[in-house]
């Protein structure tokens, strides 16, 4: 019964963000854009979905994977920087820019730092302690500079004549440290918040006999 309701959580989870796919790619009006933000994670979860049959996940890292890549095809209809928030709600926290940027980036770290932890854990055989927590920390906060690079190689390569519109740092000169910095802040709270959760569900997998682990998807 409980693998029967494991097994359900990767089937919702792929309609969902099949649903969020075609949603995101009907409504673009930038294919370019598009691609950049919803084609890397979507092949990143296609791999995960390709080593199910020998390795699961739980379900707290689907879950986050695909509630991160919903996000990214937020981004990729709208571009991060116009997706229609009600101006109500800006007035409402006192903000001046669009903030789905900035939960992007927040959840960039997040979501990573989970997923990341999980492989080091179950498969780098890396033990719970300081060394996973600086090791997860600061691979995150790498990965969010690399990200920041990438963006400014497109613009120069691409959108050479847009490059303040395409990045979509609002006015903001600053944009690219505190995409990083929330990022950095994603992984942080991510580990403090949901560490004992991520242990106690890869306990119950690591108690699940092998034969049943395989024949189902990742949960």
């Amino acid at each position: 019964m409980g693998n029967s309701r494991f097994s359900r959580i990767p089937l919702g989870l792929s309609t969902v963000c099949t649903a969020a796919t075609v949603w995101s790619f009907l409504g673009t009006q930038d294919r370019g854009v598009w691609a950049f933000e919803v084609v890397p994670l979507g092949l990143g979860l296609l791999a995960v979905g390709a080593c199910a049959p020998r390795f699961r996940f739980t379900s707290l890292t689907n879950a986050l994977l695909a509630t991160a890549f919903v996000v990214q095809c937020l981004g990729g209809r709208y571009t991060f920087a116009e997706v229609p928030v009600p101006h109500a709600l800006l007035d409402a926290f006192g903000l001046d820019r669009n903030p789905v940027d900035r939960v992007g980036h927040f959840l960039q770290g997040f979501v990573a730092a989970m997923f990341l932890r999980e492989l080091l854990l179950r498969v780098g055989g890396v033990r719970r302690g300081p060394v996973l927590f600086w090791l997860v920390t600061g691979t995150c906060l790498g990965f969010s500079a690399f990200y920041e690079l990438l963006e400014a190689w497109v613009v120069m390569l691409f959108y050479p004549d847009a490059g303040p519109d395409w990045l979509g740092t609002q006015g903001d000169p600053w944009d690219a440290q505190w995409d990083m910095t929330t990022a950095l802040v994603g992984a942080l709270v991510a580990q403090v918040t949901l560490s004992g959760w991520q242990a106690g569900l890869i306990a119950r997998l690591a108690s699940i006999p092998d034969s049943q682990s395989m024949s189902h998807p990742p949960g």
